[in-house]
């Protein structure tokens, strides 16, 4: 899916994915990933769902965000709650939803001007 640009073109905004990958800014990534509104996308570990560990998430907890929007691939899947235990800890919300719900959902939070981390699974092993 395409999606048109908007006022918030100075943020990382999703403008295009599908089930291998996202654009980031008209830039491509077949990877998992963190996407942060006012810095560049980086890499994230895991390499699917069943390899999601609490470490993942503290890499996220140290960006501070509200809210946390977890692209769990091409279905959605729900974490086991201590995973999160930390960001839970700190009112920071986690929702699990497929990728492409979470990127829609990213891109609305974000031209909110909430501070929303995206951080998207693409499995590796597919």
């Amino acid at each position: 899916m395409k999606l048109h640009s908007t006022p918030t073109q100075h943020y990382q905004t999703v403008t295009a994915y599908d089930d291998t990958g996202v654009e980031i800014n008209a830039v491509r990534f077949s990877h998992s990933l963190v996407v942060l509104p006012e810095t560049p996308p980086v890499p994230w570990p895991p390499t699917s769902f069943d390899a999601l560990t609490a470490e993942h998430f503290a890499q996220i907890e140290a960006t501070v965000p509200d809210v946390v929007i977890l692209g769990t691939g091409k279905r959605q899947r729900f974490i086991h709650p201590k995973l999160v235990a930390a960001l839970s800890a700190r009112h920071i919300g986690v929702e699990c939803m497929d990728n492409q719900a979470a990127c829609r959902t990213y891109n609305i939070l974000m031209g909110e001007g909430r501070k929303v981390a995206l951080a998207l699974i693409f499995d590796q092993s597919a």
